[in-house]
């Protein structure tokens, strides 16, 4: 019987994929890549349901889809049937949904910004506020907390914490060039050395401030995305989507950069200025998101570590993982958040520390770092 051409030009890819055993693990990353995002994305929908049905406001997660799909998609009978009453859409579309969002966004934009970091240092330990930009940006946001907006030009909390985080920003890489080119290991001694400076200012401004300040400035440091509104996400979205536009443009050089500044060199990147631009977007973005939600810390450090692990240290497709690895992760931690002591609500950056340290140190004691490729 004679044999198609369909079948022998299938026969002769599966031969030379056997012949050929890294084509075939390519492959098979780029699969389990793919299968990754999309399980990512559903548990995105998913907790985007959950968190709008959760709350004081009785709403089951079927109405808090109706209820979103409604104003999506208006015109649709789902919001006219008389089963939703106005409190339910309130709750849902400008309370529940906004904070969801902005975790989302502020989870995604923490996790790439400390994917870029630890290229950056080439260090699975760095984050961005390890270089003190976190730090900088607290500073800001309680200027402005305890003296007021008048005291500083007019500036809003959201841009007083941006311009302590640029601040901070400028500082490091100041401090870390050495012979004209930036430093790995300075930028971390640097980013260090601002960020106890940042945070003594911080807490002094704290003790000598009156208890209702207090209270104000102990909830910023300590993250929260319980004020969240429609308007307060076009930052931090701005921001990621470009973040994740040169970040994926990158991806190639920031492959080179992993291997060392010599090889990096040898395949044609620039490394010092490279590092510059991924020290800019990186503290830009994490200032973006700290002026919204606060402190919040750990996201920057687990979450690129964990989808190197599972997709391989290639940026192209560790990236997109990390993304949206990240707006799982702190999309999940907002609503235990909203739910594990209610009715009372736990800060943000507490609740990453208790759920991410461990996770965290049980990857180091299974050697995590050096299968993600940091043990060279």
């Amino acid at each position: 019987m004679p044999i198609s051409s369909t079948s022998r030009a299938s026969t002769t890819a599966e031969a030379g994929s056997a012949s050929n055993p890294r084509l075939s693990a390519r492959r098979r990353l780029a699969r389990r890549t793919w299968w990754t995002c999309v399980a990512l994305v559903l548990c995105l929908l998913l907790l985007v349901v959950v968190s709008g049905a959760v709350g004081a406001v009785d709403v089951d997660p079927t109405q808090a889809a109706q209820i979103v799909l409604g104003h999506l998609v208006p015109g649709m009978p789902w919001m006219s049937d008389g089963s939703l009453t106005p409190l339910q859409d309130q709750a849902v579309w400008q309370f529940r949904l906004p904070r969801a969002l902005l975790a989302g966004l502020a989870g995604a934009g923490l996790a790439l910004a400390g994917a870029l970091m630890q290229v950056t240092v080439r260090n699975p330990l760095a984050e961005p506020y390890i270089l003190g930009v976190s730090s900088g940006a607290s500073v800001g946001a309680v200027l402005v907390i305890v003296f007021g907006s008048a005291a500083l030009g007019g500036l809003s909390l959201n841009l007083a914490a941006f311009a302590g985080a640029l601040g901070a920003c400028l500082c490091v890489a100041a401090l870390a060039r050495k012979d004209g080119a930036l430093s790995p290991t300075r930028m971390i001694l640097a980013g260090v050395a601002l960020g106890t400076l940042f945070s003594a200012v911080t807490s002094y401004l704290t003790i000598t401030t009156s208890a209702q300040n207090v209270v104000s400035v102990l909830f910023f440091l300590l993250g929260s995305v319980s004020a969240a509104t429609m308007s307060s996400l076009i930052g931090p979205a701005l921001a990621l989507g470009a973040a994740v536009v040169v970040s994926g443009l990158l991806a190639r050089s920031l492959n080179a950069l992993m291997t060392g500044d010599e090889s990096a060199v040898s395949l044609g990147v620039d490394a010092t200025r490279l590092r510059g631009l991924l020290l800019v977007v990186a503290s830009l973005l994490t200032g973006t998101v700290v002026s919204v939600a606060g402190g919040i810390g750990f996201v920057g450090l687990v979450i690129p570590h964990i989808a190197r692990i599972v997709v391989g240290a290639d940026h192209r497709r560790m990236l997109p993982v990390t993304v949206l690895g990240g707006a799982v992760f702190l999309m999940g931690a907002d609503l235990l958040a909203r739910t594990v002591a209610a009715p009372t609500e736990i800060p943000l950056g507490i609740l990453t520390a208790f759920v991410g340290a461990p996770f965290f140190l049980w990857l180091m004691r299974r050697g995590g770092a050096e299968r993600a490729g940091f043990g060279r």
